[in-house]
């Protein structure tokens, strides 16, 4: 086996020459990178986009309450945490709790650093 062959039997063309001087077809399409989708689009994408949403127009002091049966199929766990991921890229800082109803969404607030006394 030749030097340049990996075990799979590819030949490794660096400068997209195959060692004749002819140029090697590429083995899969390509595209402008500004072109591409950026970000996750996930399959809990509706039922947060609803909830963030939602959260936008919520007064401070009050939480939503995203019935457990509306989530038809999708785990309460699975559903949370793509919550927190979409809330973490909007550096929003929510909580959440649950019963056996409801998943209750709130916003937070940035926690303040407590200051400290001299000579403690």
């Amino acid at each position: 086996m030749a030097k340049d062959t990996p075990k799979n039997g590819h030949k490794i063309a660096s400068n997209g020459h195959n060692g004749n001087g002819k140029a090697v077809p590429p083995n899969f399409a390509s595209s402008m990178i500004s072109a591409i989708p950026r970000g996750r689009k996930g399959k809990h994408n509706l039922i947060v986009s609803m909830i963030l949403d939602d959260l936008a127009n919520l007064d401070a002091e009050r939480a939503l309450l995203v019935p457990l049966d509306s989530l038809a199929e999708e785990k309460m766990e699975n559903v949370r945490s793509a919550l927190n991921r979409a809330t973490r890229q909007r550096n929003m800082l929510v909580a959440t709790a649950t019963d056996e109803k409801y998943l209750y969404i709130w916003r937070t607030e940035q926690k303040k650093p407590q200051a400290t006394t001299p000579g403690k």
